[in-house]
């Protein structure tokens, strides 16, 4: 097959203006606005506000390409579309060939009839969004939704495109429409692959045997070839097998490297090639991909509290650490592996070990999911569908839908990465009833799409794939009580939304949290550059109006005052709001994994942002970490040491958790100090945790301390030790910081260059110091550690990644901070 990419010479118009301004494909209308100075930066302030036209506007973009007389002596040619967002009509040369109504499909139309040697016109014309989906409401009813009207445009419950797109509680409303993916025409003769299927049998050990089934498109009818499978690892090549059209298709890897997620093993990828090979030894087509060598399955047994739900791989059962992706931009045209890597890299370097695709954004582009295997990062992929109800009654809706779905699950299958799919997001968290109403669509309705249609889809062309309806789900008892915690997974948001304290967390003990959060805003040199000063208010108009939550600005304004004294100055409110939410999703964190194996995985919400306003994120738009990003390095670690304060007692419960699959053993310490950071208590004792377990250890009684000097003048610090290596270190409060009375810390620090892009900063306090950040304004540095506490007698010793060209302003902007500095 011959594949001549289109991805050049495009342009672009309104539908009734008469001059086309150049276009960038793939890409987004907005993007080629902003690049011929048609739109003012949408980012900056309150502009949004200026660019709701374009998802009120037709669009037509064009292209012209050549082809040669041996170009058209190919027997088929198609025209592939692998994004077109959304409504759609694409002529060439005159003659309309194919419409596409799904942003998430790819679509292919047979085109040589009325290609020609020479130049050729492509013109691809986009309906406006924003009339469709009001018409749909008005003519077809509004169906059951949240939050239109308040973050969201639209629901787009009748119309196959990114939901966020119209909006969410964390994002802009910028309404696209354009090609999103690339685009391309495939020519071909005798025969072609549609599709190749790997199936792994590990019943015997040190051996995995692959089934490959492949689909063949027959273009002419007396075609001789044969089918060739390679494997490689890396340069070598592991075999080459050869079979009979109709033969069953086998091959056999002896000694094979296992793929285990990140933290359990490594993550050995394989190339599989496979060629349709002619008479003559002409390859007719190929089809390449990257496979793991893995099991990986959702185990759901009944145990001593309902149901189990955890994953396991290879055999081995493991507790799921993770965050929430949401679309990395607006314009998901744009990205490419080197904008998808830093984040997948970044949440592989703080332990996670799964990343759920939640079902408002897109299925992600393959360098996504080809980097998921790569680092090791599980995929809970859901469908997308969230946060609303959807007219399954339609048979043309279905049938796009199955459509979509079939696309999406043959593309992504084969990747070892893959945990789950899952069919959408929130519905049964209270858009389901017995009957349609106002509020809810009926079960049976639901039933059609995320029980049926969805499941076939999965079960039909991922026999090996595990299948769930909804996130959350409880598959026992009442189907519609989803926060049931003997099975399922849930979404907790009763510190938020239900403006619980941090505490409550403790109180949850549910089998597995997909979604929780608490938001921050950024820092101040991520928030600044899309401000003027006069909006450093979080009550003025500008940060209002970025803030999409409801609760919003005012929630993170109670919790603050609830834990801390109030903030000295505005850049100092950024700062706490990212302390505050990094305590919270580390309560929550350290909380369930103690009661591993009862719970088993968390995802909070949010790893990623799209964009620089306040959010649940832990990475902020643009790539710096905020504090829960930090946090999470420690509360994700493999082997933790976590203490729960209980007043009642004056006691403290030390647990160790340990991912491990292997029993570690070492030494743990305790350290009780005051707040000037004197020693007052200290013990040690060894210590032994079985593998991918949890339990409390040692419980130091503290009544003395307390009643001697108060619960708010102590902290009490613990360390885990195994070979001599401090593996886990945290601290215990006993009171809320805002009643601590800190002293000035007097922080110091010196710089020493271990590189050309590394330096080596080792601090010190000459008394306690809580939270110690390091931060650098505008500068790309990355910090091995941030957010600590640092004792008196102690030094900390943090390596910074300066690129090159900024290490001579490194130095100079360099700036230590704690919490004293904050109120």
């Amino acid at each position: 097959m011959k594949t001549r990419p289109l991805n050049r010479n495009w342009q672009f118009k309104k539908v009734d203006d008469s001059a086309f301004l150049p276009a960038t494909v793939p890409g987004a209308v907005h993007l080629d606005l902003l690049a011929n100075e048609r739109l003012a930066d949408p980012f900056f302030r309150d502009n949004e506000k200026e660019q709701y036209w374009v998802g009120e506007t037709d669009w037509h973009y064009r292209t012209t390409f050549t082809l040669t007389p041996a170009d058209l002596q190919h027997q088929r040619i198609a025209l592939t579309c692998y994004g077109l967002d959304t409504l759609t009509t694409l002529t060439l040369n005159g003659v309309q060939v194919g419409a596409a109504d799904n942003m998430y499909r790819t679509w292919t139309f047979d085109v040589k009839p009325v290609l020609r040697e020479g130049e050729n016109t492509l013109d691809v014309v986009f309906a406006a969004p924003m009339p469709y989906v009001r018409q749909a409401d008005e003519v077809r009813g509004k169906l059951p939704t949240w939050s239109v009207g308040d973050h969201r445009l639209n629901a787009g419950s009748y119309l196959r495109k990114q939901p966020s797109n119209f909006g969410w509680d964390w994002g802009p409303q910028f309404v696209t429409s354009g090609i999103w993916r690339a685009i391309e025409l495939q020519m071909f003769n005798a025969a072609r692959i549609n599709d190749v299927y790997i199936a792994q049998d590990h019943a015997v050990d040190q051996r995995v045997t692959l089934e490959v089934a492949v689909d063949i498109e027959y273009i002419a009818e007396d075609v001789t070839f044969v089918t060739e499978v390679t494997l490689t690892r890396g340069e070598r090549q592991v075999l080459t097998q050869q079979f009979e059209p109709d033969q069953p298709m086998q091959v056999v890897i002896s000694q094979p490297e296992l793929w285990y997620p990140n933290g359990l093993g490594e993550q050995p990828l394989y190339a599989v090639c496979v060629r349709l090979v002619d008479a003559q030894g002409v390859t007719l087509d190929q089809w390449e991909r990257r496979i793991g060598l893995r099991t990986l399955r959702l185990i759901r047994q009944p145990d001593a509290w309902g149901e189990s739900f955890h994953f396991e791989i290879n055999g081995r059962p493991f507790f799921a650490k993770g965050a929430n992706w949401i679309p990395a931009d607006p314009f998901v045209g744009r990205l490419t592996r080197a904008d998808y890597e830093p984040l997948v890299a970044d949440a592989a370097a703080v332990n996670m070990n799964m990343l759920r695709v939640w079902g408002g954004g897109v299925y992600e582009h393959d360098s996504f999911y080809d980097l998921c295997d790569e680092y090791g990062l599980c995929v809970w992929q859901d469908f997308m569908f969230a946060c609303g109800t959807y007219p399954t009654y339609d048979t043309e809706f279905m049938a796009n839908v199955r459509a979509e779905a079939v696309d999406n699950v043959r593309r992504l299958r084969h990747h070892a990465a893959l945990a789950l799919w899952c069919g959408n997001n929130e519905i049964e968290q209270g858009l389901v009833g017995n009957t349609w109403t106002d509020f809810t669509m009926s079960l049976a309705d639901y039933s059609k799409l995320f029980d049926d249609l969805l499941g076939e889809v999965v079960k039909q062309h991922h026999p090996d794939g595990a299948y769930w309806p909804g996130s959350p789900h409880s598959p026992c008892g009442d189907r519609l009580n989803w926060e049931n915690p003997a099975c399922g997974d849930v979404h907790l948001w009763g510190v938020w939304h239900g403006n619980e304290p941090f505490e409550w967390y403790q109180t949850c003990l549910h089998r597995f949290v997909s979604e929780f959060g608490f938001q921050s805003f950024p820092q101040p040199s991520t928030l600044y550059p899309v401000l003027t000063a006069a909006d450093h208010d979080i009550h003025g108009p500008v940060l209002a109006y970025r803030q999409r939550s409801q609760i919003g600005n005012g929630a993170i304004e109670t919790y603050m005052a609830d834990w801390f004294q109030t903030p000295k100055d505005f850049a100092s409110f950024l700062w706490l709001s990212q302390i505050l939410q990094g305590m919270a999703m580390k309560m929550a964190v350290e909380h369930w994994r103690r009661q591993m194996p009862r719970t088993m995985g968390t995802l909070y919400w949010q790893l990623n942002d799209i964009w620089q306003a306040p959010s649940w994120s832990s990475i902020e738009y643009g790539g710096g970490w905020k504090a829960l990003q930090h946090m999470a390095q420690h509360f994700y670690a493999p082997t933790l040491i976590s203490g729960v304060w209980q007043p009642e007692t004056n006691c403290v419960e030390v647990y160790v958790t340990n991912d491990h699959s292997q029993e570690i053993a070492g030494e743990l310490r305790w350290q009780l100090v005051n707040l000037h950071g004197q020693t007052l208590a200290e013990a040690s004792e060894q210590y032994a945790a079985a593998g991918i377990s949890s339990r409390n250890v040692t419980t130091p009684d503290l009544s003395q301390y307390v009643e001697a000097h108060g619960a708010d003048h102590l902290l009490l610090w613990l360390e885990l030790r195994a070979a001599d290596t401090i593996v886990s270190s945290n601290t215990v409060l006993m009171a809320r910081p805002r009643h601590l009375q800190l002293r000035q810390p007097n922080l110091s620090y010196e710089i020493r260059w271990l590189s050309e892009e590394q330096a080596q900063v080792t601090l010190h306090s000459q008394s306690l110091a809580l939270w110690v950040w390091l931060a650098c304004g505008d500068l790309s540095a990355k910090f091995s550690d941030n957010f600590f506490h640092l004792l008196p007698d102690q030094a900390k010793v943090i390596h910074a990644q300066v690129p090159a060209h900024d290490r001579d302003r490194f130095e100079q902007a360099l700036h230590v901070s704690s919490l004293f500095d904050m109120v």
